[in-house]
């Protein structure tokens, strides 16, 4: 079956999510995966082989100054360019303390994208996404017409370091996916990632403002609440897309997990590929 994968990272040096040494050491305890590091041209014959077209997240570049981190999104770029078949776009994160400068780095990842381009928001260090800081982000989005990735439930970033790295989970909660998706009701939201321990909240956050895509990367579906599992072919059937979180998790892992769910062919199209096809339609890749 093919797949459109709306959420994974990049599987080369340059690019891979987890930086430090202390990160990596996580990978296998969190993830249950090995780091191994991927040329660009082997990280899309990868996507190719497995008949998946993906959109990618650098993610730690939340956490660069914006002129170190806008060269890491130029490379992201090139990198489409000379892969184009495989990868989509790109979810581009900028610290809201960036103010001013950060949105106009935006607007120049908007200008320069070869395809589909969304801003990724994630609380996971940033802040809520509540927050007035991210407003002016947001406003961008609305008169560009890109789509937001609100972030919700835990993360594994931080997770069992020291003070969790000083993130606070409490920022990832639905309640800010909630007031974004009130207070700026033109705006294309996606949310990212399994609410738990939110997730009930979660899916009444989804039920309440139904302009709200839904994205599940980073956890095998056989970790998913019961709940989740219930709502998936039925009253959220035309809005979960498929997230890999590729490299962390491999994709004959994930299509395994998710078949062993007993899932309809239906319901696994429209995951794997259908919603986000109806997604992509809306928001148009350039």
């Amino acid at each position: 079956m093919k797949i459109i994968d709306v959420h994974s990272h990049w599987g080369t040096k340059r690019g891979y999510t987890l930086r430090t040494e202390e990160e990596l050491a996580l990978q296998k305890k969190t993830w249950n995966s090995e780091p191994k590091y991927h040329t660009e041209a082997e990280m899309a014959a990868y996507f190719r082989s497995s008949d998946v077209r993906v959109i990618l997240d650098f993610g730690f570049t939340k956490f660069m100054p914006l002129a170190e981190a806008a060269p890491i999104h130029d490379y992201g770029f090139e990198t489409q360019r000379a892969h184009p078949a495989e990868i989509i776009g790109h979810w581009i994160h900028i610290a809201p303390s960036t103010g001013a400068e950060g949105v106009r780095e935006l607007r120049r990842c908007i200008d320069q994208a070869p395809g589909f381009l969304g801003f990724a928001v994630s609380g996971s260090g940033s802040g809520p996404p509540s927050d007035p800081k991210w407003f002016p982000f947001y406003d961008l989005c609305i008169q560009a017409g890109a789509p937001v990735l609100i972030f919700v439930g835990t993360t594994g970033l931080g997770a069992g370091m020291p003070g969790g790295m000083g993130i606070l989970l409490d920022d990832c909660h639905p309640r800010h996916l909630d007031f974004v998706a009130a207070k700026f009701p033109q705006l294309t939201i996606v949310a990212a990632r399994p609410g738990w321990p939110w997730q009930s909240e979660t899916i009444a956050v989804l039920m309440h403002k139904r302009n709200i895509w839904y994205e599940v990367h980073g956890w095998s579906p056989k970790y998913f609440t019961p709940d989740l599992k219930h709502e998936i072919p039925r009253r959220l059937r035309d809005r979960v897309m498929f997230g890999a979180d590729y490299p962390l998790f491999t994709y004959e892992r994930l299509l395994r997990d998710w078949r062993a769910e007993g899932y309809d062919e239906e319901t696994l199209e429209n995951v794997f590929h259908r919603n986000a096809e109806r997604f992509l339609a809306q928001v148009g890749p350039k």
